[in-house]
This record gives structure tokens, sequence and C-alpha cells, in this order.
């Protein structure tokens, strides 16, 4: 087996992982209020089913809404520079012993912790489940959170596979 060869799919997928993370950041920031007004919908509950019994649990504050939504882009800039971090220790440790170059996959191992964390406790599980998202016919991310964990799945199992040291 090419460890090398390994060892650089780890660090691309990683930085692709990173990118991703950069360019959703990045463009929550550019277009804030767009993105601003999926947080609020989904928030509010305003385009669920009619008579949801789950009402109850709609946030209606407009400073609620902006405080949420400041969490989830910082979160997603810490992602993204957890990944970036990952891939400099990792490349800096791809010639190294497999003991190096595993220890130097822990801010790759954090970012896809933190990337459970967004996009599958997030928009799944609170988003989607909580606060009703999948009823939306317009404010439903759940589809597109569930292929992006799915693809963290596949990146943080391919990260955790163990490197061996390199033959020489």
């Amino acid at each position: 087996m090419n460890t090398i060869a390994l060892r650089l799919l780890k660090i691309v997928v990683l930085l692709f992982a990173g990118f991703f993370g950069l360019f959703v950041f990045a463009g929550n920031l550019m277009d804030y209020n767009s993105n601003y007004e999926f947080v609020h919908h989904v928030l509010s509950m305003d385009s669920t089913f009619e008579g949801n019994s789950l009402m109850w649990r709609a946030i209606e504050s407009e400073t609620m809404h902006t405080v949420a939504y400041w969490g989830l882009i910082i979160a997603e800039g810490i992602f993204s520079l957890l990944a970036f971090i990952g891939v400099y220790h990792m490349f800096k440790n791809i010639k190294g012993s497999g003991r190096q170059f595993n220890n130097a996959k822990s801010f790759g191992y954090y970012a896809f912790i933190l990337g459970f964390a967004i996009w599958f406790f997030g928009f799944v599980v609170i988003g989607s489940e909580w606060f009703a998202m999948w009823q939306s016919q317009i404010w439903n991310g759940k589809e597109t959170a569930m292929d992006i964990t799915t693809v963290w799945i596949g990146f943080a199992i391919l990260l955790a596979l163990k490197d061996e040291d390199l033959e020489v």
C-alpha cells in the first residue's frame, strides 16, 4: 500500500472539508439577509403544517434568531479553521512516523466533531425535528444537512484509519 498517497488523500479530504466550511461561512456573511431568513423561518415555524401541535416550540424573538444565526456562522468558521489547522499539521508530518501522523490528525477530528454538531445536531435534530423544519415546503434544509453529514461520516472514517510507519 502506498502510505504517502493515503496520507495525502486524508489531507486533501480535510482540505476540501475546510473549503466547504469556509464557503458556507463566507456565504452566510456575504448573503446575510437571505440566510438569516432561513434561520428566522425555521425558528418561527411559520411555514410548518397548519394546525401544527408543536407550535409551542416556536421562537418568535428576533434577538434569539440573530443569536442563533451568529452562533451558526461562528461555528462554521471554527469548523473551517480547525480543518485548515489539521491540514497544516498533517502535511507537516506527512513523512513522519505512523504515530506522528496519527497524532497530527487531532484537529481534523475536532473539525468533524463540530461538523456533526452543526449539520446533524443543529440542522437535522434541532431544526428538522424540534422546529419541524421537515414540514416546510420552502425552508427545509434537512436533506442537504443529511447529505453533508453522510459525507462527513465517510471523511471521518477515512481520517480515522490508522497510519503505519512509512516503508523505506
